[in-house]
Parts: C-alpha cells; sequence; structure tokens
C-alpha cells in the first residue's frame, strides 16, 4: 500500500483577519495583504513549518467580478504580484525548496451560491485572466470550492490549456454529500473533469464530516483523490458582496480531533490533505505529526 501523503496548507482568510484584527471587509483577506503583507507571509512560513508540502497563494477573492463589485478593477494586477511575492519570499526563507506553490481559480461572484455563477463563455474568459495572472509564479493550480460542473469545466479548461498541473476542488453540500452544493451528483462532475488530465480531484470548504462521506466517491472514481475541510458552525450567514463577520468557527474542531478526520481520509485513499477555512498551523502540525506515527510519509505533488 502506498502510504505517500501531500500535506496542504490550511486557511488563510479567517485567521489573518484574526491577526491583522481590523473589521473584515468583502475583499477578506485580500485587504490584509495590500495593508499589511508581512502577515501574510508570516502565515505561509507557519504553515510550511507546520508540514505542508503546497501553499496556496492569497489572492481568493482577487476576481475580476469581485473587485469591480467590491473594489477597484484597478487592483487585479497589484493583488496577484503581491500574492506570488510574499508566497516565494516564504517558501525562500523556509529554506525548503521542495514546496510547492499553488495558484488559485475561486468562485468568481461569491462562495457556496451557485445560482450566482456566470455563464459559462463568461466562467472561461475571467479564468482565463486569472490564470494569465498567475502563471509565471506558482508551481500548480488549485480550481477550489467549485460549486457548479460549468465552473469546473471552464476552470479546468482553462488552467490546461495553459500547461499548469491543475487539480479541481469541489465543495459539496452539506447535508447531502454526494451533490455538489448546486445540486449536481458529485460522480457527474467527477466524470466532466476527466478529460482535462488533471492531476487530482479533492473536496473542500465543506465540513470534516461531508468529506467522511464523499472520499469513497472520490476514491472509486479517481486515482489521485483528497479533501481539506473547514471549521466553520455555518455558512448561513454569508452573503455576496458581505463580510465574513457573521461566520463561526466550530469549538469542537481542535487539532487533535482534526488530525483524526484527516487519518481517516489517509486511510481510505486519500493522497492530498490539508485544511480550508478555521483550519490553521497547529492543525496542520498535528496532521503532519499524526500521519507520520500511522507510517505515512509526507511528500510533495
Amino acid at each position: 500500500m502506498d502510504k505517500s501523503i501531500t500535506l496542504l496548507d490550511g486557511g488563510m482568510g479567517q485567521e489573518l483577519v484574526r491577526r491583522s484584527g481590523k473589521p473584515p471587509t468583502p475583499l477578506w483577506s485580500a485587504r490584509v495583504l495590500l495593508d499589511e503583507p508581512d502577515l501574510v507571509e508570516a502565515l505561509h512560513l507557519e504553515f510550511i513549518e507546520a508540514g505542508a508540502k503546497i501553499i496556496a497563494l492569497n489572492n481568493y477573492t482577487a476576481t475580476p467580478f469581485r473587485l469591480k463589485r467590491d473594489a477597484n478593477p484597478e487592483l487585479f494586477e497589484p493583488i496577484h504580484n503581491a500574492a506570488i511575492k510574499v508566497a516565494h519570499s516564504a517558501r525562500n526563507k523556509s529554506g525548503k525548496s521542495d514546496v510547492k506553490i499553488a495558484g488559485c481559480l475561486p468562485p468568481l461572484v461569491a462562495s457556496y451560491k451557485p445560482e450566482l455563477v456566470p455563464k459559462a463563455e463568461d466562467c472561461l474568459a475571467q479564468y482565463r485572466e486569472l490564470v494569465d495572472v498567475q502563471k509565471d509564479g506558482i508551481d500548480l493550480m488549485f480550481c477550489e470550492t467549485v460549486a457548479t460542473i460549468r465552473e469546473a469545466i471552464a476552470a479546468a479548461t482553462a488552467s490546461t490549456e495553459a500547461g499548469l498541473e491543475t487539480v479541481v476542488s469541489f465543495t459539496l453540500d452539506d447535508d447531502n454529500p454526494r451533490n455538489l452544493r448546486s445540486g449536481e451528483p458529485l460522480t457527474d462532475a467527477i466524470e466532466a473533469v476527466k478529460p482535462f488530465r488533471i492531476a487530482a480531484i479533492t473536496i473542500n470548504c465543506s465540513a470534516p464530516e461531508t468529506v467522511n462521506m464523499a472520499m469513497p466517491i472520490l476514491v472509486d472514481k479517481f486515482p489521485v483523490v483528497g479533501g481539506y475541510a473547514n471549521g466553520f458552525q455555518s455558512i448561513d450567514t454569508l452573503e455576496a458582496g458581505g463580510t465574513t463577520k457573521g461566520l463561526k468557527a466550530r469549538k469542537d474542531l481542535t487539532p487533535e480531533i482534526y488530525a483524526q478526520y484527516a487519518l481517516g481520509w489517509a486511510k481510505m485513499g486519500a493522497k492530498i490533505i490539508g485544511g480550508c477555512c478555521e483550519v490553521g498551523p497547529a492543525h496542520i502540525a498535528e496532521i503532519d505529526r499524526v500521519l507520520r506515527a500511522a507510517g505515512y510519509t509526507i511528500n510533495p505533488l
């Protein structure tokens, strides 16, 4: 049995907002990146020191649509350039050259709102813009928090046509883990992205219990799979164009408990494991410890 695991970082957004101490804005952690880039670099470095072999750019909210609605479109390149700069600086300071830097193709309009996803051609056009601004500064691309099949197809198209190693990560309906948040079956979504020769399929920004339920489906349908769950109590208060002020972290999801979920995913066959919102460096460090104790090796993707 192959016991090699690639360990991802955890969530940047909520952690950075807490460390900044300033009120959250619709730009979320991208605002922190512009105002306090040292905080972003320090958090990247903490995740690397915790054991992460992949760190993701802090650019989640910097889509053309969101910047036009919530800030200024002229921030598009500055935010991405700053995100690339601090990620590379953190890796260099860590001295760990095997750590990879992942770009991000996020929801274009809002997380968890499949009804707001643009038409397929508009998705593809914006994802191509996002790929173009990131591609020279990253090692691979994560298409994240994907709630609809048309988003998945558009993001996978834009990333793979640029020659990037690509991971597609779906967010699922926590009340029905066999479906995306759009209601589309996870099995259909997996089949839709198979033709793109992607490197892996994962589940992210869903409850760890949801990842538990979905992991056997992934393992059965695709060779390289994984999960990185969130630690939210509920996402019901999140609105498009709003802030994360109303979101609360689960108090029961300690690093020790989250690491046991991660160990369970590894035993099911997951090869990529990390954390999403409300999962911090302490969680990643505990996952690293628990997996190694169970005989797993932590390696780059």
